[in-house]
């Protein structure tokens, strides 16, 4: 539980986790205005006095946001303590001892590139908290001494008073005890753009959600309207935005799935190398088939031959191509392995305001005392039209309840729009901004609004009234809740339907919709003021209209696609239940979509929300560290975890997340510094291709690590064959350093520019826990190693004992490898049959191998090529036909094999459909 310390700064404590930690524990809510001045020993009148604020000040410290600074050097110097980096030193320590500069080279500059990536990426997440740092306002309005001063924020204390005006930012959390009309905008903290309606009465609860304290103001956030005056009850790092800082950098980096499973493979691959060459040391030495410095030199070729290096480069080079095709689609990756992490997620989490929706209250519904119709059209843009339950276009110029409510609508809001970047921007209450834009998508222009005098919404009576002159009569036009222009009618002694309306209103509630009623009445031309009492003498009530915020149009059905994709989508928001279960429910997010709101989450231990996380598709009434645990809950259990999000109060979801998506228009600086991948266009269904292209990059990375791993361990084989057998090596090490150069200069990118296969989005997420290779490719990685040896070691054998030399044997094994490298790259291509409609689909794969036949006629056919490698000029029959024969060996080989897979695979699927 949370603790307060003898200077009254409550503080959360570690072993209280799943709680609110700081002043809400205290349950701030409830305590009255005595209560207050008694815990926070001040004066609610007079305030703080100077010496007093003086002393709370040097217990306390500044109220502001620090972000702890690391050595940037050391932060650099971190980014090579990884297993991946200490195999490519290893290869390039061993490339540069046999004088294989060049190769060195390229491994170091792996091994740099790596790093800076790592680097920068830290440097964003720092980024992160130092935004967040800026939210903190720098002057407020203080009474102390009994003097209204201008104070500079960093100096507020616990116990001080605070005046809010219209226009403040808040500079502290605070207790109000004074709130005249004060709205407040919370979306830093809740996401949800509706303004917060403040109260100064005590709220007599035992848990009370963060969206719902309404007589508590918090840091950061900001006032829309009215006035106020509240005690200070956190500073700095307590209040709720500075636990926010707090949880983000709390959240540590990790590895991707992909770099964890490229760690794995990485680490086993050297331990099963350095054995063998270990092995294979001291079994020449036994046998003494070579002179010991010549036996070192074989196990030394056998391992640098083994040794894939150029996978990191090839798995660089797949992860930057897929980053430039989502670059095309407005998804901006901010690390490279962050592309394929989308590939593997199983559950995408988002924020509802502004991602699965528009974030522009919308007119959907309009009931009046006959009918019920619909407006179609989403959000302030569009063109629209009001509609019968039919579908069918009404003319609502000539239906009275419904000019009039239109009218209404469009002459009693102050909401102003404004256009920026192609985005029409809202000045004025989301309310007003839906009734604005239901005139304006009628009428295509703006109210003409004669106005006499107008009564401003206030708290205290729930509705708002305006004075104009229209059609010649004066009208008093008023709009409000339903229930309170009900009563006003009722007290003036007019009679309303209340079942009815009850029974329309229950209709829009069910479906989490907001119910403003609009209604007039005419008055006397003598009247220029609005006297209250006046109100429903004579009020007609045209009808009720609900407003929502709507599901984006593009949003349900990339949530079908995803679904299909086998992917759960859950909503997670600090809006009210009802309203969010509606939109899910719309988005079709599950069958039958169930949720659970923060603080029933906060009644359950870690490990009890582990157990119940999956059984829920909506999350509600969330705070900050609610979205935290949400992400940890579900990642204990083995899910691969997208967050998306575009709020300050989304940041450490989105950072403790496999990868975080923020949103790129309407997102804060803070979620985007903490997200991995950003949409520029605020576009939802970009996760749906991003999706697509993450599973595309993993394909090919498996394809890469398929083929790299054989085909590297065919020329180590051929080292350790030729010891087992007591032969002379068929291949020179220079040889061997040839065939690993050229194909890492040219065929291992083949697969880089492979399409997207069919159906690759009908298939579930990969199974990160089984790792980049399954039992069969470890099977295949095994046969093909050794029949691309076997084949280089009996040609090379048969041919030489029958009298050609042992350099033109030599030359004519070189082409056996390279061309069983050529052939075994068709079969992997794709999971269709060689021949096939795709075989011509990827042309670059046949321009990179016509390259590597080019470099090979170069090798085998230039002079000074042929005293380096030890080749010689060979005719057809030896040097190209014996080779070409070999691969296509290799080729019907695997391809048998590829058919009795794909019959295993398809029998598989039936037994288990």
């Amino acid at each position: 539980m949370a603790t307060q310390s003898d200077n009254n700064q409550v503080t959360p404590t570690a072993t209280d986790e799943k709680k609110d930690a700081g002043p809400s524990q205290q349950q701030i809510w409830r305590q009255s205005t005595s209560e207050l001045e008694q815990h926070w020993q001040t004066n609610c009148e007079d305030g703080l006095s100077t010496a007093e604020a003086k002393k709370r000040f040097a217990e306390h410290g500044p109220n502001e946001l620090e972000a702890k600074k690391e050595s940037n050097l050391l932060r650099f110097i971190k980014q090579f303590n990884n297993s991946i980096i200490y195999i490519l030193l290893a290869a390039a320590i061993i490339t540069f001892v046999l004088h294989r500069y060049s190769d060195s080279i390229v491994i170091g500059l792996v091994i740099i590139a790596n790093a800076f990536i790592g680097y920068f990426q830290e440097i964003s997440a720092d980024n992160a908290l130092a935004k967040i740092k800026d939210l903190l306002v720098s002057e407020s309005f203080v009474i102390r001494d009994g003097q209204k001063i201008t104070l500079p924020s960093r100096e507020l204390v616990p116990g001080d008073l605070v005046r809010l005006e219209a226009g403040d930012s808040v500079p502290a959390d605070l207790r109000l005890i004074e709130a005249d009309n004060l709205n407040i905008q919370e979306s830093v903290l809740t996401g949800e753009t509706d303004s917060v309606e403040k109260i100064e009465e005590p709220i007599d609860a035992e848990t009370v959600p963060l969206a719902e304290r309404r007589n508590q103001a918090f840091a950061s956030t900001a006032v829309t309207s009215g006035s106020g005056l509240g005690v200070v009850v956190a500073t700095g790092v307590h209040t709720e935005i500075g636990k926010i800082q707090q949880d983000v950098a709390e959240v540590k980096a990790k590895p991707t799935p992909l770099m964890q499973n490229l760690n794995r493979l990485g680490v086993g691959l050297s331990i099963a190398i350095v054995v063998a060459a270990i092995l294979l040391f001291v079994l020449g030495a036994v046998i003494h088939v070579y002179s010991l410095p010549t036996l070192l030199i074989a196990v030394i070729t056998m391992v640098v031959g083994s040794m894939p290096e150029g996978l990191p480069a090839s798995t660089s080079v797949v992860l930057a191509m897929g980053t430039r095709q989502l670059t095309r689609q407005n998804a901006i990756v901010k690390t490279l392995p962050a592309v394929e992490t989308l590939g593997a997620v199983d559950i995408v989490n988002t924020d509802k305001t502004g991602t699965l929706t528009k974030n522009e209250m919308t007119v959907t519904d309009i009931l009046t005392p006959e009918h019920q119709y619909q407006v179609s059209g989403v959000g302030y843009d569009s063109e629209g039209q009001i509609q019968d339950p039919n579908g069918q276009p009404v003319d609502w110029q000539h239906n009275e309840h419904l000019n009039w409510l239109v009218q209404i609508a469009g002459q009693t809001s102050d909401a102003v729009f404004n256009e920026e970047d192609g985005q029409w921007v809202l000045t004025g209450e989301p309310t007003d901004g839906a009734l604005t834009a239901l005139f304006h998508k009628l009428n295509h222009d703006e109210p003409t609004v004669n106005e006499i005098d107008s009564l401003p919404f206030d708290s205290a009576f729930r509705y708002s009234a305006r004075l104009v002159d229209y059609n010649g009569q004066r009208i008093l036009m008023v709009k409000g809740a339903p229930q309170t222009l009900a009563k006003l009618i009722q007290d003036q002694g007019g009679k309303v339907n209340t079942g009815a309306m009850a029974e329309q209103m229950s209709q829009l509630t069910r479906q989490g919709k907001r119910v403003v009623a609009l209604g007039y009445q005419v008055i006397s031309q003598e009247i220029t003021e609005i006297d209250p009492n006046m109100i429903g003498k004579g009020l007609t009530l045209v009808g009720l209209v609900g407003i929502i915020d709507p599901p984006r149009p593009e949003v349900a059905n990339a949530v079908k696609k995803l679904r299909y994709a086998g992917i759960q989508v859950k909503m997670i928001t600090g809006d009210d239940p009802e309203t969010a279960a509606a939109i899910a429910r719309q988005l079709n997010l599950s069958d039958t979509p169930q949720a659970i709101t923060g603080p029933e989450l906060n009644q359950l231990s870690d490990d009890e929300l582990a157990d119940v996380i999956d059984n829920y598709t909506v999350f509600a009434r969330t705070t900050p560290a609610d979205k935290l645990r949400i992400v940890r809950a579900q990642q204990s259990l083995g899910h691969v975890v997208s967050m998306t999000g575009d709020g300050v109060n989304d940041a450490p979801a989105l950072k403790q997340a496999d990868i975080g998506v923020a949103m790129g228009i309407k997102g804060t600086d803070v979620a985007k510094g903490a997200a991995d991948m950003v949409l520029a266009d605020d576009d939802f269904t970009t996760i749906l291709a991003a999706v697509k292209e993450g599973r595309h990059v993993f394909d090919n990375i498996r394809k890469t690590i398929r083929f790299l791993l054989p085909t590297s361990f065919a020329e180590g084989l051929i080292v350790v064959l030729s010891i087992i057998m007591d032969q002379s090596l068929p291949l020179y090490p220079t040889q061997l350093l040839w065939i690993n150069m050229v194909s890492a200069l040219t065929i291992q990118f083949a697969f880089i520019f492979e399409p997207v296969e069919s159906g690759i989005m009908f298939r579930g997420p990969r199974d990160v826990k089984a790792g980049i290779l399954s039992k069969m490719d470890v099977v295949e990685v095994i046969y093909v190693s050794l029949l691309i040896a076997g084949l280089g070691i009996f040609a090379y054998d048969m041919l030489v004992g029958h009298g050609i030399t042992a350099l033109m044997g030599s030359t004519m094994t070189l082409n056996i490898v390279i061309f069983g490298k050529i052939f075994y790259l068709f079969n992997l291509r794709n999971n269709h049959p060689v021949i096939s409609k795709y075989f011509f689909q990827n042309k670059m794969a046949f321009y990179i191998i016509g390259l590597l036949i080019i470099l090979q006629l170069a090798i085998i056919y230039l002079p000074f090529m042929q005293g380096v490698f030890h080749t010689t000029a060979i005719n057809f029959h030896y040097g190209w036909g014996i080779p070409i024969i070999m691969g296509f060996i290799v080729l019907v080989v695997t391809e048998i094999v590829k058919l009795f897979r794909m019959r295993w695979d398809h029998l598989h699927k039936d037994r288990i459909s």
